[in-house]
């Protein structure tokens, strides 16, 4: 059974639960919300309890006042892991997800059983080159500043996440998760991404990590994944063929498999507190 939890405080969370076993916890990109998880919590949920929160500013979760640090995002899964009396979770985290937990990790080490970071860079201007970074702004902020809504916006943006060849159910899909995105919660975001760097902190991350990429990721190529997995200690990379940056949502199979057999490798090693 489904079941959508409010985890209290400023601001408050909204959090998706099912299934039963050692917690997994799903973290959405920056143009996304928890319903992009819905393919892995549907194939990890006989075996782990699965939670997919909406971050701060997105979904069901509230709006908040004043700028974003991006360490904020840390904060609030710290207050998710005490409303659910979690020890140590398994994390999997997509794009803006997976950099909230390079940021979250580190600070919180004890509570990390395994990491799975997926289609993501480690730092915005180290992993990125001028002409993605610039393109990276372009495509997002600078028409949100001009007046344009985000029904202007998403055709490109699209195009830009996906393979040429991704399932036409697959775009829809991903149109309404940015329609459904707020301006300025959006906004801040994407600034506090432009800043973020986690390149000096991967070689403490010694957790069993999987990284996922997809071939035809058009943002974070195979070749970032290449470099984190040298650069983490303990880190395997899977590249999934024809998948662009929506690698969970446009192989959701291949992504599954990878995904399940990893976690089974380290089911235990994430528990719940006792009592």
């Amino acid at each position: 059974m489904k079941a959508l939890h409010i985890v209290d405080g400023r601001p408050r969370l909204a959090v998706e639960v099912q299934g039963s076993g050692p917690p997994v916890i799903f973290l959405h990109g920056i143009g996304g919300n928890r319903s992009n998880w819905l393919h892995q919590v549907a194939a990890l949920s006989s075996l782990f309890t699965c939670i997919a929160w909406d971050a701060r500013g997105y979904g069901d979760s509230d709006d908040y006042e004043g700028p974003l640090e991006f360490s904020d995002f840390g904060d609030d899964m710290a207050r998710v892991l005490d409303h659910f009396g979690i020890a140590r979770a398994h994390f999997v985290g997509l794009s803006m997800g997976a950099r909230i937990l390079m940021d979250f990790a580190p600070r919180h080490l004890e509570r990390v059983a395994t990491l799975t970071l997926c289609d993501c860079f480690y730092g915005f201007t180290k992993a990125l080159s001028p002409e993605k970074q610039r393109e990276y702004i372009e495509l997002r902020e600078r028409p949100l500043l001009e007046g344009k809504t985000f029904a202007d916006l998403a055709p490109r943006l699209v195009a830009s996440l996906v393979s040429a060849d991704c399932p036409a159910p697959v775009r829809d899909a991903l149109h309404q998760s940015i329609l459904q995105l707020r301006v300025e919660s959006y906004l801040k975001t994407l600034r506090a991404s432009t800043t973020f760097d986690q390149a000096d902190v991967l070689d403490r991350l010694d957790m069993p990590t999987q990284l996922i990429f997809g071939s035809e990721d058009q943002l974070t190529p195979p070749s970032i994944g290449l470099d984190m997995a040298e650069a983490l200690p303990n880190a395997d990379l899977a590249v999934l063929a024809g998948a662009g940056h929506l690698s969970n949502l446009e192989a959701p199979n291949a992504f599954n498999q990878v995904l399940m057999k990893f976690l089974s490798a380290h089911r235990d090693k994430a528990a719940f507190l006792p009592g």
